[in-house]
Parts: structure tokens; C-alpha cells; sequence
């Protein structure tokens, strides 16, 4: 009886390894998920600050190279020059979000300096019917003005994002060095300006049209790989009683 109880117990020594392995697998991963959980926590809690703080002034341009995504991403600034009207873009939203009707993001090189720095700020929406700047000629606002709003970085292209169709002025992200260099501007902002709700003459492009998305699933994800682990346990330990009583 002895000799088969230890025959037992050895026949449980690869699946037992091969299982604690899988159980130490998951637990690492569900402990990383935890580690992402709290970096993501803090990182969210930066944004609701940012957000909500008095405007600095913009980053001179010999600082832009140096700059991180997290160094600007949702900073509120202020920034003083002349708007480009001639290479302004529109960047397509469907409906949804902020925007209840699909339409456009008005993106507008600014002049900053007296120079040839410029950022490209998103003044705001406007729906199809005011595709045309001409139809909204009040909000051409001319001379210099001063800008507060969000910086953001480039927008990432998804499998399912449209190729830019640059000769019809239609895009769909919003990439500052994908504009650059369509319109030749040596000196822009590897960032972007979102422009607060401040009117304009005419009201349109509506500005405020920030949308603070950061996904934050890791505490769901954590607990899926702790579970998985934990059903591993139970498995094992049910596989192993069985072959010990057998």
C-alpha cells in the first residue's frame, strides 16, 4: 500500500511542477496588472490636475525636442500669436462624444513669437454645414490673440483609421508632424493645442472639444489572471487527490 502511495506521489511530481510554474506565471502577471493599476491611478490623478490648474505659459520651442508625452499631455497653457488661416485643416469626428453630429475639428497653425515656431491648435468643432471657412467667416479672427487650452500628443492611427486625404483638406488624426510636413513648417510643435470653450466671433469653431480618454481596465485584468490562478489551484489540488486516492 505504501509503495503505491508513493508511486502516486511521484507520478504527481512533472504535473506538479509544470503546474506551480503556470501558478507562479499568473500571479506575476496578476502583481503586474497591480504595479500597471497604480501607475495608471497616478497618471489619471496628473490629468485631473493639469486640467484644472492656472495656464503656464507655453514651452519655448528650444525646449520642444526634449519634451516626454507625460512632461505635456493635457498641461494647460497659454500661448500668444497670429493664426495661418490659409493652412487650415479639418480633422473628421463622427458623432458621439462631445459632438452630438458628425462634423470636423478645426486645426489652425498659430504663429508664435514673430517667427516661424508655430503649434497647430484645435480651435473646435464645427458640424458639415460650416465645412467651409467661408461660412464661418467671423471665427477667421485675424491679428494677434491669445490661446488657452489643453496640449495633447499625436492621436494614433487604429487599423480601422481612413488614409488622410490631404489634396481634399480631410485627415483623421490628428499628428502635428503629418501636418508639418504636408505644409513644409520646419519649426512646428511635435504637440498640439486644444483650445478651451472661450467664444469666438460668430461661435463657431466651438472650442472646449478636449476628451480625456485613458482606459483603465489593469484592476479587471488583475483579477482575472488571480482567478486563473487560483482555479489552477483548485484544479491541481482535486488532480492530485484523485491520484493519490486512486
Amino acid at each position: 500500500m505504501a509503495g503505491l502511495h508513493a508511486g502516486a506521489m511521484r507520478s504527481l511530481l512533472w504535473p506538479g511542477l509544470f503546474a506551480a510554474a503556470a501558478f507562479a506565471i499568473l500571479i506575476s502577471l496578476g502583481t503586474w496588472q497591480m504595479q500597471r493599476l497604480a501607475w495608471k491611478e497616478d497618471l489619471l490623478a496628473r490629468i485631473e490636475r493639469r486640467i484644472h490648474a492656472d495656464p503656464v505659459d507655453l514651452p519655448p520651442p528650444v525646449e520642444w525636442p526634449g519634451l516626454a508625452q507625460d512632461d505635456f499631455e493635457y498641461m494647460r497653457v497659454r500661448v500668444s500669436g497670429v493664426f495661418d488661416h490659409a493652412r487650415e485643416v479639418l480633422i473628421f469626428r463622427p458623432a458621439g462624444g462631445v459632438e452630438k453630429q458628425p462634423g470636423y475639428h478645426v486645426v489652425t497653425p498659430l504663429r508664435i513669437g514673430g517667427g516661424d515656431a508655430t503649434i497647430f491648435v484645435n480651435r473646435g468643432f464645427v458640424p458639415e454645414a460650416l465645412k467651409a471657412a467661408a461660412s464661418r467667416a467671423p471665427g477667421q479672427v485675424a491679428g494677434e490673440k491669445t490661446i488657452t487650452g489643453l496640449l495633447r500628443a499625436p492621436e494614433q492611427r487604429s487599423t480601422f483609421t481612413p488614409a488622410d486625404q490631404p489634396q481634399q483638406n480631410l485627415w483623421y488624426t490628428r499628428d502635428p508632424a503629418a501636418l508639418a510636413k504636408h505644409f513644409g513648417l520646419a519649426k512646428a510643435a511635435p504637440f498640439s493645442l486644444d483650445a478651451d470653450a472661450t467664444p469666438v466671433p460668430g461661435g463657431w469653431p466651438k472650442g472646449g472639444a478636449t476628451v480625456v480618454s485613458v482606459r483603465n481596465d489593469h484592476l479587471a485584468y488583475a483579477m482575472t489572471w488571480y482567478g486563473l490562478a487560483a482555479t489552477l489551484l483548485a484544479v491541481f489540488g482535486l488532480f492530485a487527490w484523485r491520484r493519490v486516492k486512486a
